[in-house]
């Protein structure tokens, strides 16, 4: 049996097998990225060979991750060890500069079941 994952998060606006006992409210991950001149210029060759543009796929992943790990931090920070109705968004500041923000409601959950290992060790 795995261990439960000391922080979860979904898209969804409920955890199916948990029981919500604390709701924090929203909780965001901002990131700001500019591409580089040697990035804008490697992608610029990419793209003219045709197919996957990966120096781009590479930044934006980047900056979902980086994002994405601050809206962690902000719910950990309230208390949470849930993050549901997970988002995202981009836009674009100015040319070459994105922003990409994540966001969601931050909660404290319990699961509605114990373990089979800690039903029969409490018997």
């Amino acid at each position: 049996m795995r261990p439960a994952p000391t922080f979860l998060t979904t898209t969804e606006n409920n955890l199916p097998e948990y029981r919500i006992t604390e709701r924090y409210g929203v909780v965001r991950g901002i990131t700001v990225r500019s591409r580089s001149v040697f990035g804008t210029l490697g992608a610029v060759l990419q793209q003219m060979r045709g197919g996957d543009i990966s120096l781009l796929t590479d930044l934006c992943e980047q900056t979902r991750a980086a994002a994405f790990d601050l809206a962690i931090k902000h719910a950990q920070a309230l208390g949470a060890n849930a993050l549901i109705a997970l988002r995202y968004d981009a836009t674009e500041i100015m040319s070459g500069v994105s922003e990409v923000l994540c966001y969601g409601t931050a909660v404290r959950v319990v699961p509605l079941r114990q373990s089979s290992e800690s039903e029969g060790a409490a018997t």
